[in-house]
């Protein structure tokens, strides 16, 4: 698919013992809940039909181990009155993962809320991250 440079692109953490890739990719289709960091949250006011997800798992391993697609126009989380939620299409699995080691060493993001703020769960991605990571992945979607 050719990307008309409109879309937008955002990371969204998980634990993989909560929600793997693998869980993801099984499934085809998740609703991403559960963040309530107000920056977070606001990432995913933001998002909108056809952006591009980096699917990253936190933990152990850090690193970019997916891409997905936004499906849905953001909402409310009727389970939490300060959380927003969007609905995702998983698009595939990169392997071997994009580690947070080789993302820090490359020295090209360290303005990026990724490697500032560890904690921050979802966030947008800068276009030159996507096109860092179409450099290493050029037959992943993105």
């Amino acid at each position: 698919m050719s990307r008309t440079g409109k879309e937008g692109y955002f990371l969204a953490k998980t634990d993989p013992e909560t929600y793997s890739v693998e869980q993801f990719e099984k499934e085809g289709r998740t609703t991403w809940d559960g963040v309530t960091n107000p920056q977070a949250v606001g990432a995913i006011k933001t998002m909108k039909p056809g952006d591009r997800v980096f699917v990253y798992h936190s933990g152990g391993q850090s690193g970019v181990v997916g891409l997905a697609k936004v499906v849905s126009e953001p909402r409310p989380d009727p389970k939490q009155p300060k959380s927003w939620v969007v609905d995702l299409e998983f698009l595939g699995k990169l392997d071997p993962p994009a580690t947070l080691a080789e993302i820090k060493a490359s020295g090209l993001f360290n303005d990026w809320a990724l490697v500032r703020q560890g904690r921050l769960s979802t966030m947008s991605a800068p276009a030159e991250f996507a096109e860092w990571m179409r450099g290493r992945y050029p037959k992943s979607k993105l």
